[in-house]
């Protein structure tokens, strides 16, 4: 397969690699990869660094190279499978399992663990260059529950348009530190890299379109169940929403929870799944039980709290 080709004009001055980053829609380690590997060009400027400013009206022409090939060994990973046939799977991910293999988590993976399961899954699609098997959409690592994983390339394919025209539901229930006064809201910030911290997102003016909405459970004693719903698919969407409304989900240290002692997780759980079947055309509705370390949690904190339909 040859190479793909991006050319744009660079609009605003700003480092090279973030502008390729931000363009392809890929991380900015793999945007410097390609500039350093001279797949980046600059008219008139040629094959410039990372770290370089191009001017605005500067054409930067990027030769992406095709996707290579994902070798991964097979490994017995646990996880849940709520639903499954010959097109696709609805699988239950627990908190703390990685979803396919990056900087630090090359082994141990829930690819690793679908590959072992299910051989008949290839590589499908490709994300920053690298293709991930099956995988439509992710969880961060700390956010458990339910996630649909392609069996073959016309449902991955479908099943990406689907996500992309925002007619795949998806229902979050998440743990506030803080109460509302008001029963539901909407979000609609951009979301954006933090320029002050490489590591977290931020609503930053300028970044990709975000959209959340939001209803209340129930606010007591300084804590907030709230269902969260995405409308967009941003990399910790819904933390960075309720940290910029001085509202951070229950542990997320990286957002400016407080810790608490004997908790070591973001309380986020992907509770709802809907979405119709790009094969069959059946509506397919799943729900998530909420994880006994969070049931625990919720009472350990609320005792009031000892049944609820979220559970």
């Amino acid at each position: 397969m040859p190479p793909s080709a991006e050319c744009f004009f660079v609009e605003t001055a700003e480092r090279l690699d973030l502008l390729v980053a931000h363009r392809l829609g890929v991380t900015r380690s793999f945007a410097q990869k390609l500039i350093r590997e001279g797949c980046v060009t600059l008219e008139p400027a040629g094959k410039p660094k990372p770290s370089y400013k191009p001017a605005a009206g500067t054409r930067v022409s990027v030769s992406v190279p095709p996707p290579e090939t994902l070798e991964i060994e097979p490994q017995d990973v646990p996880f849940g499978v709520v639903y499954e046939d010959e097109h696709l799977l609805v699988v239950d991910k627990p908190a703390g399992l990685v979803v396919h293999p990056s900087l630090g988590h090359w082994r141990e993976t829930l690819v690793h663990g679908l590959l072992f399961r299910y051989p008949d899954i290839r590589a499908f699609g490709a994300v920053n260059n690298v293709t991930r098997p099956g995988i439509v959409h992710r969880l961060d690592a700390g956010t458990s529950g339910l996630m649909v994983v392609a069996r073959n390339q016309k449902t991955m394919t479908a099943l990406q348009r689907a996500f992309k025209e925002r007619t795949v539901a998806k229902k979050y229930l998440a743990l506030i530190q803080g109460e509302f006064n008001e029963s539901k809201g909407f979000f609609d910030n951009p979301i954006g890299r933090c320029p002050a911290n490489r590591l977290r997102m931020a609503v930053v003016e300028g970044g990709r379109p975000a959209a959340t909405e939001y209803r209340v459970l129930w606010s007591r004693r300084g804590y907030s169940l709230v269902i969260c719903g995405l409308l967009t698919g941003r990399t910790h969407q819904i933390r960075v929403h309720m940290a910029a409304a001085g509202r951070p989900l229950v542990g997320d240290a990286l957002y400016g929870a407080k810790k608490i002692k004997g908790f070591d997780r973001v309380f986020l759980h992907s509770w709802r799944l809907a979405f119709i079947h790009p094969i069959t055309g059946q509506v397919l509705n799943f729900r998530s039980t909420l994880p006994e370390d969070l049931r625990l949690f919720l009472r350990s904190v609320c005792p009031a709290v000892r049944s609820s339909r979220c559970f």
